[in-house]
């Protein structure tokens, strides 16, 4: 189950290290490349979104069938610690699939927009070049 979650923050970090790429000042002539390279992968980082909503709905299957340990009595100490554990391990599983999400979306919005500067940028030069 844990291959899951590391396969998750894997394509998290990549998404991050992609949009920091792309929103870096300075690298101007590597950016045509990242920019290609980036819209090359959107299109299969696309897949996360219903992953993540697999990994969602297995954080609730697994909230609503665990045992409840709402009372110090209702359970021993060490089902006690096990349900803290769980719950701690959800959220922060939860958290990466937020993560994942909105950097897959922070992705998307940023290379849209390169994009879209580079193309005004080209038409700029060609209405500069036409006077």
């Amino acid at each position: 189950m844990a291959l899951e979650w590391v396969v998750l923050g894997y394509a998290a970090g990549a998404e991050a290290i992609m949009v920091l790429l792309l929103t870096v000042p300075g690298l101007e002539g590597i950016r045509k490349g990242l920019i290609a390279v980036t819209r090359n992968l959107l299109k299969p980082f696309l897949s996360i979104v219903p992953f993540c909503l697999f990994l969602l709905m297995d954080i609730y299957w697994k909230y609503e069938t665990s045992p409840s340990c709402d009372t110090p009595e209702a359970c021993t100490p060490t089902e006690h610690l096990r349900h803290q554990k769980s719950v701690m391990k959800s959220q922060r599983n939860a958290l990466l699939i937020a993560v994942a999400l909105v950097f897959y979306w922070l992705l998307y919005t940023v290379t849209h927009l390169v994009t879209r500067i580079e193309q005004l940028n080209q038409r700029v030069e060609r209405l500069k070049n036409r006077d």
